[in-house]
């Protein structure tokens, strides 16, 4: 082989992608057949940086992003009034308005997220630790409402964020160093309740549904640890699921209807944690303390 030849040969070779080390050739990595790394790796990354920042509980708020702070809604609704009043008999055009309508007076409940994550966060911060932390799932609305809570209180917060075809983007009130991306819902899903504490659940949609009823079946089927689940809109949720009904047709049980509760407001939804907590600490033989920091282990099977 010529020297020109070899040396030809030899710089196709460093640039071959076989030659790439694997942990650095993203074509490899992101091959189907490497789906089951890529989700060990969305399973560590997290659990390296909570155990690294001793983070082992956490309490859950799940909700809506359509459902956004007052001064936003209001901007949408005179928008959507404005342009029906271009043409007053589109029925397209009316409906956005009612659905405007609806979505302004759910922002009340921005505020209330808001509001609670700041009690829990100052609550339970002391010397700079909060043994409770807020985590959502890092977008708009709801989650939103919730990390800036914990902001607004000096504490840090979690944002499990999630690729979509619609780009999520995460809000600006995480603790930057809290914040994942994930591909995976199901490992997202793991993350979601394997610290908690407490699930607390607004008005939402088809995410904020699979959210609780993945929650529900997980307490229902006892794998996962006790918690409270706490349930605000009452009149909103018992439209969308009609729990008492599920019962009166015995596809579940009446007990299974004590799994949840609902609140209204954000003091309500704390005090109800701590209770469940006080209460759970008794059996044992342990002073009452509703900041328990044990961490449940039934997710992973053990």
């Amino acid at each position: 082989m010529e020297e020109l030849e070899r040396a030809a040969n030899l710089k196709r070779i460093l640039e071959s992608p076989s030659y790439r080390v694997a942990y650095q050739d993203l074509d490899f990595l992101t091959d189907p057949k490497l789906r089951p790394t890529r989700m060990e790796l969305e399973l560590l990354k997290p659990e390296l940086a909570f155990e690294r920042l001793n983070i082992t509980a956490t309490i859950v708020v799940f909700g809506g992003t359509r459902i956004v702070e007052r001064a936003h809604a209001e901007s949408q609704f005179r928008q959507a009034e404005a342009k029906l009043q271009l043409d007053p008999q589109n029925a397209t055009l009316q409906r956005q308005v009612a659905v405007a309508r609806r979505l302004l007076a759910k922002s009340r409940y921005y505020d209330v997220a808001r509001e609670f994550a700041y009690i829990v966060s100052r609550a339970c911060t002391t010397e700079g630790r909060c043994n409770y932390v807020i985590c959502t799932g890092g977008g708009p609305g709801i989650m939103e409402a919730a990390n800036r809570g914990a902001y607004d209180a000096g504490a840090k917060s979690i944002g499990l964020n999630i690729r979509l075809p619609m780009e999520q983007q995460p809000n600006p009130y995480i603790t930057p160093e809290l914040c994942f991306q994930f591909r995976y819902f199901a490992l997202r899903k793991f993350h979601f309740l394997l610290r908690a504490k407490a699930l607390v659940v607004f008005p939402g949609g088809f995410g904020t549904l699979d959210e609780l009823t993945d929650a529900l079946t997980l307490r229902q089927t006892r794998r996962m640890q006790p918690i409270p689940i706490i349930i605000f809109g009452k009149e909103y949720w018992e439209r969308v699921l009609d729990f008492q009904y599920l019962a009166d047709e015995g596809v579940i049980d009446d007990e299974d209807l004590n799994l949840f509760e609902f609140a209204e407001t954000a003091q309500e939804a704390w005090d109800s944690i701590c209770r469940f907590h006080e209460a759970a600490s008794q059996p044992a033989g342990h002073p009452a303390n509703h900041l328990d920091n044990g961490n449940g282990d039934h997710l992973t099977g053990h």
